[in-house]
């Protein structure tokens, strides 16, 4: 065993003791293996604007890393489009991708500090499930991270989320994360 995998986030810890047990009930599935689980969180921001200016790239770096704890990965165009000046291989992005402990801390402070700072937050919204067991969500804002400093920041960028799942339904998927503490509106009745 390795010394990482000792240490657990304490989301993680009762993911594994109540969450598991609580949605093979809840979903009625006889395996214990058939229950919906996290597989990754994908962090990812366009820069489209890193055409003109390439120290976009390494400021943005630089904010996601702080943010993931894992320095990001660029993305680059697979084609050239000449309207927007774009050639093929420019970097266009930035993307992180968090597994294990990492992606349970990450979810744990997202949904326990990152979203409770949220002006006039009301919930997540529940319209962002693909079917196949995937929920996006964005941020407009990157200084809603408590690890970003408004006062050291160039510009306001985005930021989206995908969190994926093993889900086959969003109704599965949805109970998961429900489970997880993820906030959805309250639907008006």
């Amino acid at each position: 065993m390795r010394g990482k995998d000792i240490i657990m986030a304490k989301l993680q810890q009762k993911y594994k003791d109540t969450i598991l047990k609580d949605l093979q009930k809840e979903l009625k599935l006889k395996n214990i293996f058939a229950v919906p689980r996290l597989q990754k969180i994908v962090l990812n921001t366009g820069l489209g604007e890193a055409l003109g200016n390439k120290k976009v790239i390494d400021i943005m770096s630089d904010q996601l890393s702080a943010i993931s704890g894992q320095k990001p990965a660029k993305t680059v165009a697979s084609r050239a489009i000449a309207t927007f000046k774009l050639q093929k291989g420019d970097t266009i992005g930035l993307k992180v991708t968090l597994r294990g402990k990492r992606m349970f801390d990450f979810l744990e402070k997202l949904i326990n500090i990152v979203l409770p700072r949220i002006r006039d937050f009301r919930g997540v919204d529940d319209k962002s499930f693909d079917g196949r067991g995937n929920f996006t969500f964005g941020f407009s804002e990157q200084i809603v991270f408590p690890e970003i400093e408004y006062s050291k920041i160039d510009k306001i960028r985005g930021l989206e989320v995908t969190i994926v799942t093993t889900g086959s339904s969003k109704e599965q998927t949805k109970k998961l994360l429900e489970k997880l503490g993820v906030p959805f509106k309250k639907m008006k009745s």
